[in-house]
């Protein structure tokens, strides 16, 4: 048992995205990630409700297509099975949480 820091768990690397897997069960995953400006991860569909908690820097996410700009404090659901795509347009760090059950 301890108190984290979640936004100094995972650190920005030069073009590169840097991720680190916090919860690792069964029932979902809980998942820190850090985006250097203009990463991204492409369009891809999940069997799960996918929920992101931006830490620092802003991102655009799309959803079946429609864009939807998140910043630190912020925080998106995308719905299992729907299209979608994260781009960081600044540095970008979030807590993925996906939830299986």
């Amino acid at each position: 048992m301890q108190v984290l820091a979640l936004k100094e768990m995972v650190g920005y690397q030069d073009g590169s995205i840097v991720s680190k897997e916090i919860i690792k069960k069964e029932s979902g995953t809980v998942t820190l990630f850090a985006f250097d400006k203009g990463q991204g991860l492409s369009e891809h569909t999940a069997p799960f409700n996918a929920l992101v908690n931006v830490l620092d820097g802003e991102a655009e996410v799309r959803i079946t297509g429609k864009p939807f700009v998140v910043k630190a404090g912020e925080m998106i659901i995308m719905p299992a099975n729907e299209p979608h795509s994260i781009q960081a347009t600044e540095k970008f760090k979030m807590l993925l949480v996906l939830i299986k059950k």
